[in-house]
């Protein structure tokens, strides 16, 4: 073990595989050298935490950054922000932009324009299209490439891959783990007459829980005949949960804070700024979605943050664009249901960052352990605060949660070792890199 260090954070209480203790951890070189007792060691700098818990670094799996194309919603700079002042130290980020992530090229330009740039670090979703099924075995092992997404149900963006066959298409080549939007397109074209001019609660009227269902089984159904890995994104409904349960050989699964804290109650309260794809639903639905965090079926978090701009969303539904912002609120509001009781720490961690670095390959990312990189989020577990949108980083500038009082918080994000945003304020530019993973090439 090294006596000197680059960083050491003191007096913390250390939340990793082994449970929580009271330990310090030395840092070299951007990565963990050691963990447990360093009152004797000597190193460049320190930390004080005590007080507060430190967690392996939080990452959000599902982000929408907006760039390029959509700039004055949000851009990779600015959602980053929002990231590291809500505690997240990597995200991956979404293929709905203009041009779709769906080549080499436009994969690397997002690289380009991310690097040293965004404030945490990042990887990229490319979208699995019909055009591009033959060649996302290759497109998916890019350096920088979070893995292949599909949409089969129309949200936010152009691409739609909706049949059995267009799906199977791309399956057949994968050999990482893909990920789904899964809503049944043709229920929603269907069903287009339940909505209801005005009224945003309509919404999970018109995409009901049957079109969430129905393409889940179809997904599973596909993967299972291609032999293939699959990821389904925001489960909305407790009866994807009760059929996942089932399926776990092939299928892993996310929750989002937004489905286990609001319900349909809540458009009366919030309108369209709770209209997301898929919907917020009835109780029964947050209910059976704790139910799977509970039984171990949910396998990770991610915020869908999913930024407009609030005359954006001002617009009378249906003409109001679905999504949210979510990547700084999700660890106080999970933060919040964990001293609410309806989870425990270790769980939060297992969801935020083991979860992560397990389905995904992760490489160095996802655990406090020796040899990982120095990727904390270290929070406050007895602050109490209020969240509102004048602290909001994202260029959107509103939260769902405006109002809204939350016990645990975010004080500290460390990225590689680098002391990025303490106590709400970033204290260095932005220095993001790619994630690397296990099944992908390394850069």
């Amino acid at each position: 073990m090294a006596s000197t260090y680059d960083l050491i954070l003191t007096g913390g209480t250390v939340v990793n595989h082994d449970g929580q203790g009271k330990r310090d951890i030395g840092i070299v070189g951007g990565r963990i050298a050691a963990i447990g007792d360093l009152g004797a060691a000597s190193a460049g700098g320190t930390i004080d935490c005590r007080g507060l818990h430190i967690l392996p670094g939080v990452v959000d799996s599902q982000v929408h950054f907006r760039e390029p194309g959509l700039e004055h919603k949000e851009d990779l700079e600015t959602g980053s922000r929002a990231a590291v002042l809500g505690g997240v130290t990597a995200v991956f980020e979404m293929p709905n932009t203009k041009p779709l992530t769906t080549s080499e090229a436009a994969l690397a330009d997002k690289i380009r324009r991310a690097t040293n740039r965004m404030h945490c670090d990042f990887a990229f979703w490319v979208g699995g299209t019909r055009d591009n099924a033959a060649d996302v075995g290759e497109l998916e092992r890019l350096p920088g490439a979070a893995g292949i997404k599909v949409f089969m149900g129309s949200s936010t963006g152009d691409l739609l891959v909706e049949d059995d066959e267009g799906v199977a298409s791309i399956l057949r080549n994968t050999r990482r783990r893909a990920a789904f939007h899964s809503e049944d397109e043709f229920r929603l074209r269907e069903r287009l007459g339940e909505q209801v001019a005005g009224d945003p609660a309509s919404h999970p009227i018109w995409r009901d829980e049957i079109a969430a269902l129905r393409c889940t089984e179809r997904l599973v159904r596909i993967a299972r005949a291609a032999r293939a890995r699959i990821h389904v994104l925001h489960i909305s409904t407790a009866e994807e949960i009760a059929f996942l349960e089932q399926h776990k050989d092939v299928a892993t699964c996310e929750a989002t804070p937004h489905h286990l804290t609001l319900t349909a109650d809540d458009y009366a309260r919030l309108g369209t700024l709770i209209q997301m794809n898929p919907p917020v639903r009835a109780a029964r639905h947050r209910d059976g979605i704790w139910r799977g965090i509970s039984q171990g079926v949910v396998d990770v978090l991610g915020s869908d943050h999913a930024p407009h701009t609030l005359e954006e969303k001002a617009k009378p539904y249906p003409a109001s664009p679905s999504g949210m912002t979510g990547v700084q609120t999700l660890v106080p509001i999970m933060l919040d249901h964990v001293n609410a009781g309806r989870l425990t720490l270790e769980r939060f961690v297992d969801l935020s960052s083991h979860g992560p670095n397990r389905i995904f390959g992760m490489a160095r990312k996802g655990r406090i352990a020796a040899g990982y990189d120095a990727d904390f989020t270290v929070v406050d577990m007895k602050r109490r605060e209020t969240i509102t949108n004048e602290q909001a980083g994202s260029k959107a500038g509103w939260t769902p949660y405006h109002g809204k009082e939350v016990t645990g918080w975010p004080v500290g994000t460390i990225v590689r070792g680098n002391r990025v945003m303490w106590d709400g304020e970033i204290v260095m530019p932005g220095q993001g890199q790619p994630v690397e993973f296990s099944e992908a090439g390394r850069g």
